[in-house]
């Protein structure tokens, strides 16, 4: 069986609800504890296409660092957002989960049953 993979925070409710329906549904996931050990530009790039998301899709707008580094801006490129990020993980979206090469965002946490009924079928 393929692992799953949870980019986890602690401190958010969302992230905690995700895991406790995913250990409800009997799988202990592995736990990336990502403001701790953010995920390397390779990384997130493959999340986001596991997630099919846009760097501007995957960014946290009520974060302070989003509005101190002006990354709603039109001129701002994917790449310098994709650069906030890894210097920034709590700008990340959270909590995601992954299975092999399918990503989905735990909001709410209920999006991750399309993850595990896509991997029983």
């Amino acid at each position: 069986m393929t692992q799953v993979v949870i980019y986890h925070n602690p401190s958010c409710s969302k992230s905690r609800a995700t895991l406790q329906l995913l250990r409800d549904h009997g799988i202990e996931p592995s736990i990336v504890a990502y403001l701790e050990t953010p995920p390397t530009e390779t990384e997130l790039r493959s999340l986001l296409r596991a997630l099919n998301l846009s760097p501007t899709d995957l960014l946290r707008r009520d974060e302070a660092a989003y509005r101190e580094l002006g990354l709603d801006g039109v001129a701002v490129t994917d790449d310098a957002r994709i650069d906030a990020m890894l210097t920034h993980p709590e700008l990340l979206q959270r909590p995601i989960v992954v299975k092999g090469n399918v990503a989905v965002l735990g909001r709410p946490p209920e999006n991750v049953l399309r993850l595990l009924e896509a991997a029983r079928a």
